[in-house]
């Protein structure tokens, strides 16, 4: 291991231990200023009653049936945005004419306030699990669409000429060139797409749901029971960083496979 690896290393090492001191005196801050009365923890909780209530929760097995089916309309929410987001993007790529007519349906669509539609599509896509899914879908879809396609048309023209003069055709150079060029971008945009479809599965069980984590998160609004809302935020967030950390590991790998 060369020198400069050892300083990355290093580097990488300096900032997570800060990461975890400003992490551990935040919360000890928070802790300290609820128990002086500095700040209400009416309004603000404190960490040791959401932990006590926490506990509480995995002690009656009630918190997993919350995550299980948030997670799982995330998951699927996050499939299908992206999937179908990275599909419509090909396509546009592919026929000039269709992304020229459909361009400014998209950018309507685009800066249309989508949790603000939530209600609406829920009445259309019904009040279940399938609306939450439809309204999680709705946030991501349109920006996949957008960014992937934006991403596939600002390929090197040079490389798909000579790719071209080698008697490529359009689909060989979709394969060989476009794809494999953008999987940074379009892990990027996963990453992005799970915080999005976070937001929508969120907003849809504020709505119409009686379990998962946005459910906990209304119903202790709606009782004035700060611990609960703020146990919620703290799942919500730890998850999300999970699935945003899985996303860096499978990232590493395909740049670790690909010698980047």
């Amino acid at each position: 291991m060369n020198s400069y690896q050892k300083a990355l290393r290093i580097n990488k090492r300096k900032v997570l231990l800060t990461q975890i001191i400003l992490f551990v005196l935040f919360v000890l801050l928070w802790e300290l200023l609820s128990q002086i009365g500095l700040i209400n923890d009416f309004l603000f909780s404190s960490p040791s009653k959401i932990i006590k209530l926490l506990i509480s929760y995995f002690k009656s097995n009630e918190i997993y049936k919350h995550i299980m089916i948030s997670l799982f309309e995330t998951i699927i929410g996050l499939i299908i945005g992206t999937v179908f987001g990275i599909l419509f993007g090909i396509v546009f790529w592919w026929n000039k004419f269709l992304s020229k007519v459909f361009d400014p349906f998209l950018v309507v669509l685009n800066a249309l306030p989508k949790t603000a539609l939530a209600p609406i599509l829920i009445i259309w896509a019904g009040t279940g699990v399938f609306g939450i899914i439809v309204v999680s879908v709705s946030i991501s879809l349109i920006l996949t669409i957008i960014s992937s396609y934006n991403y596939f048309k600002n390929i090197d023209e040079e490389k798909i000429l000579m790719l071209k003069s080698f008697g490529a055709n359009r689909l060989q150079i979709l394969f060989k060139l476009v794809i494999p060029y953008n999987i940074p971008n379009l892990i990027n945009l996963i990453k992005i797409n799970i915080g999005m479809t976070w937001v929508g599965v969120i907003v849809g069980e504020f709505l119409v749901s009686r379990m998962g984590i946005g459910y906990l998160i209304m119903y202790g609004s709606q009782v004035f029971k700060m611990d609960l809302v703020m146990m919620g935020v703290i799942i919500l967030a730890v998850i999300a960083f999970i699935m945003y950390e899985i996303v860096n590991i499978i990232e590493k790998k395909i740049r670790k496979n690909r010698g980047i």
